[in-house]
């Protein structure tokens, strides 16, 4: 059966990620304890003990999210051999180490990078997203389409579309979905309006640092979020990675074309199976899914 990895982004976190495998495993405090030398901050304390306001901080939540997918990985990484990886938003990153584009320290200092660069450009231009469900994309799309500053920024699955933009257009926004028949239209907890032009001046940044970091074609194909295309040759994924921190992540027809190209079955990694693996079933129930936990 052909098999492909998905590795979660932001909202995978949670109080105790790491907990659990690095108790067991020398090799993965290992790498918990080299993550917070690169870091300079002991991130596993923040891993296991929270508090949960400080790990769904930007600066926290996406490192965190990396690094646990990476030691879940390495944890099971043997009981399968994927023909393909994607990651969701963040967890491009990790799905471009795991197909060995780049070393797992210089994925998560690009995600630290990241992180605070996404930060610091929601504290110059305050916004926020809005998740908007049980409604057609095509109709979601002309909503915002009305709105001079809110555009699509997730199409995670059909009937679930998350927008970005200013906070008084997503107010905006969030009414029209609400008068067109959308099944629920509502704001959710974010520091700012991801994957849209207000992230400008993160992508500016990120891409300073991802150009200085040596990256190798792909062992097996990376499938991107800017165009759902499979990708192995380095300088297209740094480019889609560079272009994807203001460009929508396109999940549902990333996994449709995934299944196109003949994978059958799909594993995620480090997640806890209610935010890709339920996506999974509302793109398609013809297909396998499995999901690497903690041991």
């Amino acid at each position: 059966m052909k098999t492909a990895l998905l590795f979660p982004g932001q909202a995978a976190q949670f109080v105790g990620m790491g907990a659990k495998i690095t108790a067991s495993s020398e090799a993965a405090q290992a790498m918990l304890n080299k993550a917070d030398d690169i870091l300079g901050y002991k991130l596993s304390a923040i891993m296991s003990e929270g508090p949960v306001e400080k790990l769904t901080e930007t600066i926290y939540t996406q490192p965190a999210v990396y690094l646990h997918s990476m030691l879940v990985y390495e944890q099971h990484k043997g009981s399968a051999a994927p023909v393909a990886v994607a990651g969701h938003s963040l967890g491009e990153i990790s799905a471009c180490v795991a197909a060995g584009v780049m070393t797992f320290e210089d994925g998560l200092k690009l995600v630290r990078n990241r992180a605070e660069a996404m930060q610091r450009a929601c504290e110059q231009n305050p916004s926020t997203m809005a998740a908007v469900l049980g409604m057609d994309d095509e109709k979601v799309e002309a909503i915002c389409a009305e709105i001079d500053d809110v555009v699509p920024a997730n199409y995670n699955c059909p009937g679930q579309l998350v927008i970005s933009g200013s906070k008084e257009g997503i107010t905006a926004a969030i009414e029209m979905c609400k008068e067109a028949g959308a099944k629920r239209a509502l704001e959710i907890a974010v520091g700012g309006a991801f994957h849209s032009p207000f992230m400008q001046p993160a992508m500016d940044d990120f891409k300073e640092a991802i150009m200085s970091v040596d990256m190798k074609d792909a062992r097996i194909p990376v499938y991107q979020n800017v165009d759902t295309k499979p990708h192995a040759a380095a300088e297209e994924i740094r480019s889609n990675l560079i272009s994807q921190v203001i460009s929508p992540v396109r999940w549902t027809a990333s996994i449709n074309r995934m299944i196109e190209d003949g994978t059958e079955s799909f594993i995620e990694v480090g997640g806890r199976g209610k935010i890709l693996l339920g996506m999974l079933r509302k793109i398609s129930r013809e297909v396998g899914s499995e999901l690497w936990q903690e041991d």
